[in-house]
């Protein structure tokens, strides 16, 4: 089930009545039942896995906690992973692996026949198996007690809100709100409707629209040269954030107007300086997780700079073989790992050099400062998600080779209206996407951190003309045909 459908809003307004009617002891079944359903208005059976997942952390966790001596529980967590990891392997990655294995073996002169699987890969996977799988180790830590309430743990893997798309919520954050009775409140509703705006502004309006375009040049890269590339490698950053945040903040919205809170997933990442930074602001959810599980196993930096250069190469490599089974999306994890290394080995010489020009004692330099270095990151996410979007690593290289082709004419009017009459959405559109990415990209540099907050301090009539533009844009602009699923569906 989609959030921009119509078939959500009439589900979520039934479960959030049915809520706040059910006697408290009896609200958990309630969420449950129409959490699964969620899951299975996608495909029914693969909520076998889901419950499985589930049934295999519970007790799981509840083994490690019971057994004694260290050895014990670290070969009961190690059993719980290999079939955590190797359910999401099978589903996600068996035919990636075969035909990387076959490819390597021809390079040798060897030949391996390529056994194409046909596995459908199940909505949200990589999200519930990583959401399941750091409660058992969190246990394993001892910073939490396993719960007893299977129905509520079963809860905590299966919320509807942020079940295929995340947030990656923390056991120690999510559970124990579902023991707490939340009463109706009106302020909270209103909290979580206007969050929800906020996220299907994003999607309905810009990502969904700034979708067309994308698809049409990137599907067809082969065609296309200079501007066209350059425009759609843009529009692409746009929309994989607007889209991926705009679920979030539906999914923090629809979760506050039941009473829970869900972790922020993005915070502004576009205005971040370096890109550290970037990273604390983007997928916060699950960038910490492999913070978390796997950079700071492997050694964090506690080892040297070469061990803490190993750690992020390898960290953001995973990261990226999580998001899809293509040697594409492993690369783009890998940019990310060299710009971290880059940035970690030349930020003490850039502190000096800033210091020694005095650029943080004067307010025009430092803003000029954080303007360039905010481009220059910004240009840097672009050009790698170039190979996040590419279909092949043929297709990326391709569009990165020819991006500055015929830039002579880049300035000739009749060049410029060719490439936007031409990459699948009118003038009329643009105009639109234009508009909205500007209303989006003015909020979020003028109201700060928490956009509601500060705009909740404002004025009745600041408040009511900010939320009505937001509304209009949705029902007059958004783009409601033929539905797009959210891309991050398809990890």
């Amino acid at each position: 089930m989609l959030f921009n459908s119509f078939n959500f809003i009439v589900f979520f307004a039934a479960i959030t009545i049915l809520y706040y009617i059910f006697p408290y002891k009896l609200r958990w079944v309630l969420l449950l039942a129409g959490s699964y359903y969620f899951y299975m208005c996608w495909k029914p059976e693969f909520i076998v896995l889901l419950v499985f997942i589930t049934f295999l952390n519970y007790i799981s966790a509840r083994a490690i906690y019971s057994a004694g001596g260290k050895k014990n529980k670290k070969t009961i967590l190690f059993i719980s992973l290999v079939l955590n990891f190797g359910i999401l392997f099978v589903f996600k990655y068996m035919n990636f692996f075969s035909q990387s294995v076959s490819d390597a073996m021809a390079l040798l002169d060897m030949h391996y026949a390529v056994k194409e699987f046909d596995i459908i890969l199940p909505m949200g996977i990589s999200f519930f198996t990583f959401q399941a799988a750091s409660y058992t180790i969190d246990v394993y830590k001892g910073k939490i007690k396993p719960v007893k309430h299977y129905g509520k743990f079963s809860l905590f893997i299966s919320f509807f809100p942020q079940l295929v798309a995340g947030p990656i919520e923390r056991s120690e954050n999510l559970l124990p709100q579902f023991y707490k009775k939340h009463r109706f409140s009106m302020a909270k509703t209103v909290d979580g409707l206007k969050i929800m705006l906020w996220g299907f502004f994003k999607k309905v309006v810009i990502a969904d629209r700034a979708a067309i375009a994308v698809n049409t040049v990137f599907n067809g890269c082969e065609y296309y040269s200079g501007l066209y590339l350059v425009l759609a490698s843009l529009l692409f950053t746009v929309q994989i954030y607007c889209d991926f945040s705009g679920y979030s903040d539906i999914a923090k919205g629809s979760a506050k107007v039941l009473g829970f809170d869900l972790m922020d997933n993005f915070k502004r990442p576009f205005i971040s300086k370096n890109i550290k930074e970037f990273w604390k602001r983007w997928h916060v959810s699950l960038s910490s997780w492999f913070m978390d599980y796997v950079y700071i196993p492997l050694g964090g930096n506690r080892k040297g700079n070469l061990m803490k250069y190993r750690n992020l190469l390898i960290t953001f490599m995973v990261s990226g073989l999580w998001h899809g089974a293509a040697w594409t999306f492993v690369i783009w994890g890998g940019i990310h790992g060299v710009l971290l290394v880059v940035y970690n080995i030349f930020a003490p010489a850039l502190y000096k050099i800033k210091t020694a020009l005095g650029i943080d004692k004067s307010r025009i330099l430092s803003s000029a400062y954080g303007f360039f270095a905010a481009v220059v990151t910004f240009g840097f996410v672009v050009f790698a998600f170039i190979f996040f979007r590419a279909n092949s690593l043929e297709d990326a290289l391709y569009i990165i080779s020819h991006m500055l082709w015929n830039f002579r004419i880049w300035n000739t009017p009749q060049y410029l209206f060719d490439v936007f009459t031409g990459m699948g959405i009118g003038i009329f559109e643009w105009k639109i996407l234009i508009c909205a990415v500007i209303f989006l990209m003015g909020t979020e540099i003028l109201c700060g951190e928490d956009i509601h907050k500060t705009i909740g301090r404002r004025n009745i009539i600041l408040r009511l003309a900010f939320y009505g533009i937001a509304a209009l844009f949705v029902l007059l602009a958004g783009v409601f045909y033929n539905a797009g699923e959210f891309i991050y569906f398809q990890f």
